[in-house]
């Protein structure tokens, strides 16, 4: 079993979550060219379905074990972790079977009254099967992530990227002469390919791990005198369910939002045919680019549960500080300069990767917004590491609740539509990140200098006029190079910049490029 520190396991889930989302880029960028824009709403549409019910099963069991497993080796209780995985298997395998069966059974009603297309049938028939899927996988990521080993979480990741890059095409492509509905199921039948690879690279890891870990005598539960599997089973829900609660109004919202984003386009008199194909340039284009730079926050959450359980297990308050003032800077730093190519380069992006140059005002009305979700992964994580969950839940209620009563209202006015729905999408992101920041700064006393901030801004400030003037100054008529000239001038005057006011010092970099190094080794 191996073991890594909070930045190295961060860097290791980084790397992997990088390749992954340009791995995870080549669909996304081929399949609207395969499928169109309707066909990409209809394989989004079922997605908040799903989503809500993968919330359900697996949305605070993971977290719980890895919380779990890094306080019993925290306090060398290794016999206690056996019982944590079986019983955190039993409860996710027994839900996921229910709801599988549920929604094979179920799926002709809920295509048709709840999704709003009865056309996205088959694409959720074929992702009914990844529910137990998904759910195992979950289990065995939160073991690992406990262990605070990265690496099974970042291989299976890699496999079941690489896995879906070949089958969604290929499915996709040989169901297209059937139907548009075909063609997306058989891009969801892809998904469900790279979900096997993905559990049997991490069946692979454990069963190794099982080997190789020490066998121990029974001891007793934690620091007291508590023993069996009832008690693990009452701490894993303790955890879990508040944890599930909050994920699950996110969740929820999502799938109110699909259908209230349809229902309210419908009021604003356009078609369904269109309204599909607008949902699915907003879900299937527009945020996955907003979210590609999100690796590395994403990577940073994952480590900080373990790590900053581990720490208040011991009551090391410095480590926590540290800990968070890490992760929420570099987050900061490593963000911003993809909002500023986001908003500047916009209409380029989305002609370049989706010959679609129209979606470019989704992306360029989202790009400033992009920087607050990068901001708030890191602090949900220190709200569910710190045994403070239900702070994240009222936060994310209150943020869903403004969210669905201003799309229903905005875009249900024809002159705004689906621009409209963008609008309070925005509102959310931002309404929950400041909500999260101030529940992390009561609970913590944590505080982060004012001038970060403002250098960060005026560093933004300074690429972004660059990488505009590079782009639409007509120094050569070959777009594709003012394109390519003003992404990395953009990139460069900010590293500068941030050089320049001491964000991040040639230390730093080094210690990251040797760091990167020692885990390719």
């Amino acid at each position: 079993m191996t073991k890594q520190s909070f930045i190295r396991g961060t860097m290791i889930l980084l790397a992997a979550g990088i390749l992954n989302r340009i791995l995870g880029f080549i669909p996304r960028i081929t399949l609207p060219r395969v499928i169109g824009a309707e066909g990409i709403g209809l394989y989004q549409m079922g997605w908040p379905f799903l989503s809500v019910i993968l919330t359900i099963i697996t949305g605070g069991i993971p977290i719980a074990i890895a919380k779990l497993i890094a306080e019993a080796e925290a306090e060398h209780n290794e016999s206690r972790i056996p019982s944590i995985l079986r019983i955190s298997l039993m409860i996710t395998i027994g839900l996921s079977i229910l709801f599988t069966i549920a929604c094979v059974a179920g799926a002709s009603w809920i295509t048709s009254h709840l999704l709003t297309d009865s056309r996205v049938y088959y694409t959720f028939l074929c992702m009914s099967p990844m529910i137990p899927i998904i759910g195992v996988s979950a289990v065995y990521r939160g073991y690992f992530q406990g262990r605070q080993n990265m690496i099974p979480t970042a291989t299976s990741q890699i496999m079941e990227t690489l896995i879906r890059i070949v089958m969604v095409l290929v499915c996709s492509y040989v169901m297209i002469p059937y139907g548009i509905e075909y063609a997306a199921a058989g891009a969801m039948v892809g998904v469900l390919a790279g979900e096997i690879g993905g559990l049997a690279v991490l069946a692979i890891h454990f069963r190794y791990d099982k080997k190789s870990s020490p066998k121990l005598p029974v001891a007793q539960i934690g620091t007291t005198k508590t023993n069996g599997r009832l008690a693990n089973f009452r701490r894993i829900m303790r955890i879990s369910i508040p944890i599930t609660g909050s994920k699950l109004i996110g969740a929820s919202s999502y799938l109110f939002e699909s259908i209230l984003i349809a229902q309210s386009l419908a009021i604003a008199g356009i078609a369904t045919s269109l309204a599909t194909a607008q949902y699915g340039a907003l879900q299937g284009m527009v945020i996955p680019i907003i979210l590609l730079p999100s690796a590395l926050t994403m990577s940073l959450s994952v480590s900080l549960i373990p790590s900053l359980s581990e720490a208040a297990a011991r009551k090391d308050m410095k480590t926590i500080h540290a800990r968070l003032h890490q992760s929420l800077k570099l987050a900061l730093v490593t963000g911003a300069p993809f909002a500023v190519i986001m908003f500047v380069l916009a209409e380029p992006i989305c002609r370049y990767m989706y010959n679609q140059p129209d979606v470019g005002i989704m992306l360029k009305m989202m790009a400033p917004i992009a920087i607050f979700i990068y901001f708030q992964a890191p602090l949900q994580s220190t709200l569910q590491a710190l045994n403070k969950p239900g702070s994240a839940l009222i936060n994310t209620l209150i943020g869903s609740t403004v969210k669905l009563i201003l799309i229903y209202w905005l875009a249900s006015k024809p002159e705004l539509g689906i621009q409209g729905a963008v609008f309070a999408i925005n509102v959310n992101i931002v309404l929950v990140t400041l909500l999260h920041w101030n529940s992390v700064v009561r609970l913590l006393k944590f505080r982060m200098e004012g001038s970060d901030f403002g250098k960060i801004g005026v560093a933004m400030a300074l690429s972004g006029l660059c990488c505009y003037f590079i782009m639409y100054v007509p120094w050569t008529s070959v777009e594709w190079l003012r394109f390519v000239a003003s992404s990395l001038v953009g990139f460069i005057v900010y590293m500068f910049s941030i050089t320049v006011f001491r964000l991040i010092s040639l230390k730093d970099l080094t210690r990251i490029l040797n760091m990167g190094k020692k885990i390719i080794r």
